[in-house]
């Protein structure tokens, strides 16, 4: 995260350390402290046509090139003239619009003159960029910043094309906005998106990174920040601070970041839970797909389908093996539960990240801001002024989401469980000790650690969407707690990587010790066609449990893996495609020009 835990100030003697904050730019680190460097990635922005895969790009590129398309800068440019000479005509009097001639919140029907309104974007932004940390990964941050960019060139908010370009600019050359995370309440991202306008505009009590591949990463004050990168201050004019903070914009960057993320957990949830399977020698019947097709969830006919591949060819789950391992193993009619209901279970994960790249890609592509700026029947503009920021959609899919992710971590925590049995097992040495047991305590251990974050997980996916508060002398009198939602999520998303390690690794040391239990002189069983490749992935990093050792190396390169942060292998295993770099570190263009 960037900002995360920070060394403290160095102090005089005898006084304490002052801890640092994001009141305090110089003390700050933003992750990652050096980009490495890369091709660029080109995105041209037209406010319709950004798509979740540009997004992803946005959140991975070493350095990126994103601009406005011209024909959104001529519908911004006809817009905005309109809506000044709208707002500042004498006669007839202008309407009284919400940001642009009236104050804010409880104070809207304070009137604000044009001569007053170049100061009034200044004071917008300092007052609303109070808040604390934690502070928002740089990534998120960035992709923020092209969100916003993308929904303002719809031109529907009114700003001129040169404010979307400041961002952008930004953007493009390594500036990254110090973004806290704690403050929004989800009824746009007031605060955060409040910090990121005063970067762009130079203002005080802001704090930037500078990232150039190649370089360690500056983090200092915004103006500072600004004349290292060569980028001019941008001073906003008329009804310009408003759009920049209003909109869920961050809650949306966000939540594509945990989007991504979980995807890949899907996929390892698959993985790990395949390779379970092979571990205990399951039932291969509960992957029939003629079960699957009579229920007619398609995710779930899908579940089923790459899990059938995973295993395709084993030979571990087959009658013989059961028997060539453990003679008693001759009567079993079904598994347990969590393992004929796997399918469905992540199945309904995939329809939630489904359900999750819909709500984004409606909410990348519009006018998230109070008001807009819309033509009526005769051409002539008119401000209409709304709730389009309001982050509740996302707010309740993230907690869906969550829900989705608690539930396989607590399924995954339930299957590790059973490998620390032998009766559950069927026949795997008691906690799966490699060598005598009792001598040996195995891996019980290993696995109470998934088991101590299940708790915190579960409490962590409470929906914050049923958490209102009102706020604002009662003018914010329902809040999203979008903000929350996707606080919460991510917390649970670091969780899971640990869990989903443990299944992986004790369900690889279950394979091992199958193989092993097998003393019939014949040849061992062979894994199926994609459990096969995930073993290997495993154990070209972590060794067989043998005597005991201490595993917390191990479980931190199996979250290395699991997270895929520089180390892809284990995913591409599952997935079955060709080990690659990330694909958005070697294109130039993530989509055409447009």
């Amino acid at each position: 995260m960037a900002g995360g835990a920070s060394p403290a100030l160095a102090a005089p003697a005898g006084a304490a350390a002052r801890p640092s904050s994001i009141a305090d730019c110089r003390d700050l680190r933003i992750d990652p402290p050096r980009l490495a460097d890369g091709p660029v990635v080109s995105l041209r922005l037209d406010g319709g046509s950004l798509t979740v895969e540009d997004a992803f790009a946005v959140l991975t590129a070493p350095r990126l090139r994103v601009r406005l398309d011209p024909e959104a800068v001529r519908t911004m440019r006809r817009y905005r003239e309109d809506a000044v000479a709208l707002v500042t005509r004498q006669d007839p009097p202008p309407p009284r619009v919400y940001g642009w001639n009236q104050a804010l919140g409880p104070l809207k029907d304070r009137p604000i003159g044009v001569e007053e309104s170049v100061e009034f974007q200044r004071r917008i932004l300092a007052s609303h960029g109070v808040a604390t940390e934690p502070v928002l990964d740089g990534a998120i941050t960035r992709l923020a910043l092209v969100i916003r960019a993308n929904q303002m060139a719809r031109g529907h908010m009114g700003v001129r094309p040169e404010l979307p370009r400041k961002l952008l600019e930004l953007v493009n050359k390594g500036v990254t906005p110090v973004l806290p995370q704690v403050g929004s309440l989800g009824s746009g991202d007031l605060q955060p998106m409040a910090v990121a306008g005063l970067v762009a505009t130079g203002g005080a009590g802001a704090c930037a990174g500078l990232s150039r591949p190649g370089q360690a990463t500056l983090v200092a004050p915004a103006g500072e920040v600004l004349r290292e990168a060569g980028i001019a201050p941008l001073e906003l004019e008329m009804g310009e601070a408003l759009p920049i903070v209003s909109g869920s914009t961050v809650v949306a960057a966000g939540h594509v970041a945990a989007l991504r993320r979980a995807e890949a957990q899907a996929d390892h949830a698959e993985g790990a839970f395949a390779l379970f399977m092979e571990a205990t020698r399951a039932e291969a019947g509960s992957l029939d797909p003629r079960t699957h097709a009579e229920r007619a969830i398609p995710e779930e006919e899908r579940v089923a389908a790459r899990l059938r591949a995973l295993v395709r060819g084993s030979e571990f789950m087959t009658g013989r093996t059961r028997v060539r391992f453990n003679p008693d193993d001759t009567d079993r009619i079904q598994d347990a539960v969590s393992v004929r209901a796997a399918p469905h279970i992540l199945a309904s994960l995939r329809q939630n990240l489904a359900h999750s790249r819909q709500v984004l890609r409606q909410e990348m592509n519009a006018s998230t801001s109070n008001p807009l700026l819309f033509r009526d029947g005769d051409g002539q503009v008119e401000f209409v002024m709304g709730g389009n920021w309001d982050g509740a959609v996302m707010g309740h899919n993230l907690d869906t989401l969550n829900a989705g992710l608690a539930d396989v971590g607590v399924l995954s925590q339930e299957l590790s469980a059973r490998l620390l049995s032998s009766r559950w097992s069927y026949g795997l040495p008691a906690n799966l000790a490699g060598g005598p047991v009792g001598l040996n305590s195995g891996m019980v251990q290993l696995q109470t650690v998934a088991t101590a974050l299940i708790p915190e997980m579960q409490v962590r996916a409470f929906p914050s969407g049923t958490l209102s508060r009102p706020a604002k002398d009662g003018q914010e009198d329902h809040n999203s707690m979008a903000m929350a939602s996707l606080r919460n999520l991510l917390a649970n998303q670091e969780r899971l990587d640990t869990v989903l390690a443990v299944l992986y690794m004790m369900s690889a040391q279950g394979v091992d010790l199958v193989v092993r239990g097998i003393d019939d002189g014949a040849p061992p069983p062979r894994l199926g066609d994609g459990t096969g490749r995930i073993q290997a992935v495993i154990r070209s990093r972590i060794a067989e449990l043998e005597n005991d050792r201490n595993l917390t190396g191990d479980l931190q390169g199996m979250i290395v893996l699991v997270n895929g942060r520089g180390d892809d292998r284990l995913r591409q295993a599952v997935r079955g495609t060709p080990t690659t770099p990330n694909p958005a570190l070697t294109q130039t263009t993530a989509t055409p020009a447009r």
